[in-house]
């Protein structure tokens, strides 16, 4: 770390401390957090009395390993508000994402975590570049998903102009950057190379654009991706981190000046790398699975929740906090859809709703003009199969289109097939997912 990486002007004293220091705070927040949880959260204490620990028992940063994780299946068997830490009346705002069995997810917020997250935005974003005063054009969806509001409330108290478009209207969020002209564009990536093909469309030139700056996220994306959008943007695309369990984007975020993997908050999340098969915290800078454990959230602190992104943490460059390696992938079957996360028993569950409709199915992923495109195939049980016609084949495609819009959150692509036209397997598992996206480079 340079002279003036450590002193830039406008970074806030812990940006710059000395690793000691940093500790110091994270094992004092890290107490506290394991005992607010302990003390207010009763499957937390119950796992951890089957493991015999207990908050005294947390003296050390390391001692943290001592105690259980929290899963997705923890959030999904405590559905809605069983991880709430705090009294209901005590939660202004619940944002959630998509669980395993069709039920989301839900997480709430103190007014003080939302003014915590806020301002870990505005760190985000000076870190990324910006600046009060700057016009920003928010193309992230708004709603239960946390990137909309998150990206929004951090923008407006980092004192910029918000424009909140949320996603879709390619034409429309093309002209009014045209009209606005703002300096920050807050999108999935593979949005933004959409909103790039449409100025390309339309004859205009990277270098008319008036973008500056580009925070990306809610799904991976290589160097590749991130050269393709500086050259169609004529922008600096920022990597920003954050998971909806933790708190929503800005858990982590890239430094314009280096742009080397996002920094992680370590003041208010603290990292952990262990291996996805036996839990076992692995060595500095080994590969691994990523675990977080939140330091300051009242309404719903997670201790060492599995993200199931794999990666490796790295030693601090532009500021003193550590940072993550680009995403290799996931533990698990989770799919990552135009930003959206899900399961394939999700869409499994959809099909299974139509009695018309067998258990066997393909999901198939693919990649055009740079979105994800999703094609579901599925077949007619053996009674209706010759007895419906055409229209009512249509019909049945149409129907269950909408539900996995509806209870998924996803658009897709039926193909309702006769029965026994879907390849079953013999032996082993049945394949349903075939992903022929690119691979990320």
């Amino acid at each position: 770390m340079t002279a003036n990486q450590r002193f830039t002007p406008g970074l806030e004293p812990i940006e710059t401390a000395s690793r000691d220091e940093i500790s110091a705070l994270q094992l004092q927040r890290l107490q506290w957090s394991v005992r607010h949880t302990y003390e207010n959260v009763a499957s937390f204490r119950q796992k951890c009395e089957a493991k015999g620990v207990r908050p005294n028992d947390l003296k050390a940063l390391e001692d943290l390993a001592k105690f259980p994780f929290t899963t997705k299946l923890d959030l999904r068997d405590n559905y809605p508000f069983g991880l709430f830490a705090v009294p209901r009346d005590q939660v202004v705002r619940v944002h959630a994402s998509s669980g395993t069995t069709g039920k989301p997810i839900v997480v709430g917020y103190t007014q003080q975590d939302i003014d915590t997250w806020a301002n870990l935005m505005v760190r985000s974003m000076r870190a990324g570049g910006a600046k009060a005063g700057d016009i920003c054009h928010v193309a992230y969806g708004y709603g239960l998903f946390t990137g909309g509001l998150g990206a929004h409330y951090g923008a407006e108290r980092m004192g910029c102009m918000v424009v909140p478009m949320s996603g879709g209207q390619t034409e429309k969020q093309v002209a009014l950057i045209q009209d606005f002209k703002p300096d920050i564009l807050m999108a999935t990536p593979s949005y933004s190379l959409v909103l790039a093909e449409e100025f390309e469309r339309l004859g205009i030139a990277p270098e008319d654009i008036s973008l500056r700056l580009g925070f990306f996220g809610a799904e991976p994306w290589g160097e590749g991706m991130r050269g393709e959008i500086e050259k169609k943007l004529g922008l600096d695309a920022i990597d920003i981190y954050g998971l909806t369990e933790v708190i929503g984007p800005g858990v982590a975020c890239e430094c314009i000046e280096s742009k080397d993997g996002p920094v992680i908050w370590e003041d208010h999340f603290y990292p952990e790398i262990i291996n996805p098969d036996t839990g076992e915290v692995m060595p500095e800078g080994e590969p691994g699975e990523l675990v977080f454990t939140s330091l300051t959230k009242q309404a719903m602190p997670v201790i060492r929740y599995r993200t199931r992104d794999l990666t490796r943490l790295l030693p601090p460059t532009s500021r003193s906090f550590r940072r993550i390696d680009r995403l290799t992938g996931r533990s698990d079957d989770m799919l990552i859809i135009r930003g959206v996360n899900v399961f394939p028993t999700q869409i499994e569950e959809q099909i299974m709703r139509d009695k018309r409709l067998s258990g066997n199915y393909q999901i198939k992923l693919s990649r055009e003009a740079h979105l994800d495109q999703v094609e579901v195939r599925c077949e007619l049980q053996r009674e209706v199969s010759d007895q419906l016609s055409d229209v009512d084949v249509a019909a049945v495609g149409k129907q269950l289109q909408h539900h996995i819009k509806t209870n998924v959150g996803i658009s897709t692509r039926i193909t309702v097939l006769k029965f026994n036209s879907i390849e079953r397997t013999l032996a082993g598992k049945a394949r349903r997912v075939f992903d022929e996206r690119p691979k990320l480079v």
